[in-house]
């Protein structure tokens, strides 16, 4: 049994790469996107076109497969081993999965928004949501591996500190480029 569930959980870990992977790349291509607006005319519709074509492609082929095999495999890994319930870490572990499952599903509706070209984005903010996926990421790698009730303490700060870290480093990049 030990060996099926180390083969289990290898695929929930590479599935879960995965899903950051194809998270964090869509919404730099809805970044681009938008972006692309303020081109001229026909530039504009080149660059939006191939956006909502990459977009597709990877929100299709990459991203959900992605997270929902992520998740099979999750949920396979907690049947092959239900004394993992037993612990707290495991709960936060899972609210933040879940928090995350309703990331992809903000992402879909801006996707699906996207390809209408309707809604009122902002690279700026989609800058500060490209960062949500990283704090989750975050989040989760450190509350699997520290598991010890001491370091959570270390672990919320570190998660604050990330955050301040990546909101100073938008408001820099920002103020670079209107350079």
């Amino acid at each position: 049994m030990n060996d099926s569930y180390n083969v289990i959980k290898s695929l929930h870990i590479i599935f879960m790469v995965s899903w950051f992977a194809g998270l964090f790349y869509i919404v730099r291509l809805f970044i681009y996107h938008v972006e692309a607006a303020k081109k001229e005319t026909e530039e504009k519709l080149i660059l939006q076109n191939q956006y909502k074509i990459m977009q597709k492609r990877l929100w299709y082929i990459i991203a959900w497969p992605a997270m929902v095999l992520t998740v099979i495999f999750g949920t396979w890994m907690l049947i092959l081993k239900p004394e993992l319930l037993d612990f707290g870490y495991m709960h936060v572990k899972l609210t933040f999965a879940f928090l995350l499952l309703i990331y992809h599903l903000i992402c879909h509706k801006v996707f699906s928004n996207l390809q209408k070209e309707v809604g009122s984005y902002t690279s700026g903010k989609l800058r500060i949501w490209n960062e949500v996926a990283t704090l989750f990421l975050v989040a989760i790698v450190f509350i699997i591996e520290l598991k010890d009730s001491l370091n959570w303490v270390y672990g919320v700060v570190g998660f604050f500190g990330v955050a301040i870290l990546l909101m100073l480093g938008i408001k820099m990049y920002k103020k670079y480029r209107s350079k």
